[in-house]
């Protein structure tokens, strides 16, 4: 009995999904036939306006045609009236003079003869028959406004439904990605010349495989693009790749999307280590400002905590540091940087590869500094005063000065300062050179060997900057590196 009521339980659930599954799918049928014919009506709609309007064209085209034969049929008639009136006086006049000859010719007498025959030839000279011309000033004919719609006729008979536009096809050995740009290419299967559009969809993704039933990104939308390709450009790559698609449009309709293409957006990207940070920098996202007060609002903490036995976890120093936003810190079981140390790292090392980021400073810091440190970098040193680190060092202090430091050795730049350092690495060939990042001119070059990982590192004292990640090695930086390979600086000439 239980087995059966079991059984029967299984089925009558089975019946219950079965039921609402018809039911959905009778509202979905009900919902299309109210989508029929709401649409059809629109169609309808659309080719009677489509008519009117080629209609409209075609009475405007004979109007035009019409009026043009009437214009000529009435110049021609003024033409061939004006010369049939000046024949018809000729004549009239030629006429009187032969009835005035022939009665001359009849006269006998031998005086009045004479004079009658010279008057009449003086007639005869000046008489309109002789000067006019007998040739028609206008033709009858109006052959030349005839006309032949047969290929018109046949272009008519051809009107068809808009068809679909073909399905596009996006050309993944002319795309390219470079320079923080993407330049996407397509083609249709074949030429369409109702074409009117594309529209290009973009998303960001870290993951190369078919797209998931939930991404991180949502789609980004180009619309209009009039040719067949497209380049996106001021991007910043904060993840491993960019999926494209692509569809064509007429002026009625939109075709299928194209196959995904995914293409790799390699880049660096990191974060400021808050946790590493001087108690005097205020680091917010990837920005960071000197803040004087810094280390004396810590003190006062501190003895705010002494004095009501507060656990240290809700102290508002603390809450900083483990901020929920922050990776975990490149520096695990160091302390923060202290005394005139005001530095801080990023949170992420650099153990292959060529990298690149920029970053953006006060020129009208007191002191400001950026390059590379290893991770035994010691939490009094300031950049560029032992050999775990590397950098250009802005000192405005007294006078302004732009030099190279490395192991508590630096050589003073010649160039001028900008307000945007390119930092590259090129960690397998130990390299790491500094560049204007508006010009692109090489200002210094370090070439080394690094024996373990390094980190981006950045100091700053009575000033602020702010670092921009997720950028790949320009174009004009890599030709840089390429002509200047062997012949730049290094560490030993640093004095």
């Amino acid at each position: 009995m239980g087995d059966q009521k079991e059984s029967l339980r299984k089925i009558t659930t089975t019946l219950a999904l079965k039921n609402e599954e018809i039911t959905n799918f009778i509202c979905c049928q009900k919902q299309s036939l109210e989508n029929l014919e709401v649409n059809s009506s629109r169609v309808q709609e659309d080719l009677e306006t489509e008519f009117s309007s080629l209609h409209s064209v075609l009475d405007d085209i004979k109007d035009s045609m019409v009026t043009r034969i009437k214009q000529e049929r009435a110049s021609r008639t003024y033409e061939l009236q004006s010369q049939l009136s000046a024949c018809s006086k000729a004549l009239e006049s030629s006429e009187e003079l032969l009835e005035v000859a022939n009665q001359t010719l009849c006269s006998s007498e031998a005086d009045d003869f004479t004079q009658a025959a010279k008057d009449i030839k003086d007639s005869v000279t000046m008489a309109p028959a002789f000067r006019l011309s007998l040739k028609a000033k206008a033709t009858d004919s109006m052959s030349h406004m005839m006309v032949d719609f047969t290929q018109e006729r046949e272009m008519l008979q051809a009107i068809k439904f808009l068809p679909v536009p073909a399905t596009p096809e996006i050309l993944v050995s002319e795309c390219q990605v470079c320079d923080n740009t993407v330049t996407v290419q397509w083609a249709l299967p074949e030429t369409d010349s109702k074409i009117d559009h594309y529209d290009l969809e973009h998303r960001r993704t870290n993951h190369e495989g078919p797209p998931r039933a939930r991404e991180d990104y949502p789609w980004m939308v180009v619309e209009g693009i009039c040719e067949t390709e497209y380049t996106l450009t001021g991007l910043r790559f904060d993840t491993h790749y960019m999926t494209f698609r692509v569809k064509a449009c007429n002026k009625a309709v939109a075709g299928e999307f194209s196959e995904l293409v995914t293409l790799e957006t390699h880049a660096f990207l990191f974060k400021l280590d808050a946790g590493s940070a001087h108690q005097n920098l205020k680091v917010e996202d990837l920005s960071v400002e000197w803040d004087s007060c810094g280390g004396k609002v810590v003190q006062d903490i501190r003895k705010d905590k002494n004095r009501t036995n507060q656990s240290p976890m809700h102290s508002p120093a603390r809450t900083a540091m483990n901020s929920p936003k922050r990776v975990p810190s490149a520096r695990v079981g160091r302390d923060r940087f202290t005394a005139e140390s005001y530095t801080v790292l990023g949170d992420t090392f650099i153990d292959a590869g060529q990298q690149y980021w920029e970053v953006r400073f006060d020129k009208e810091s007191k002191a400001f500094a950026v390059g590379l440190a290893l991770r035994n970098l010691g939490r009094f040193d300031q950049l560029g005063k032992s050999n775990a680190s590397w950098c250009i060092h802005l000192n405005n202090w007294l006078q302004q000065s732009l030099t190279a430091k490395h192991n508590n050795k630096a050589r003073t730049l010649d160039c001028p300062i900008p307000d945007r350092i390119g930092v590259y690495c090129n960690y397998e060939e130990g390299a790491l050179s500094f560049y204007n990042a508006r010009t692109k001119t090489l200002m210094h070059t370090f070439r080394t060997k690094f024996t373990q990982p390094v980190i981006p590192a950045f100091s700053v004292w009575n000033g602020c900057f702010s670092v921009q990640t997720g950028l790949q090695v320009p174009s004009a930086v890599q030709s840089s590196q390429r002509k200047n390979s062997g012949t730049s600086s290094s560490n030993t000439s640093l004095t």
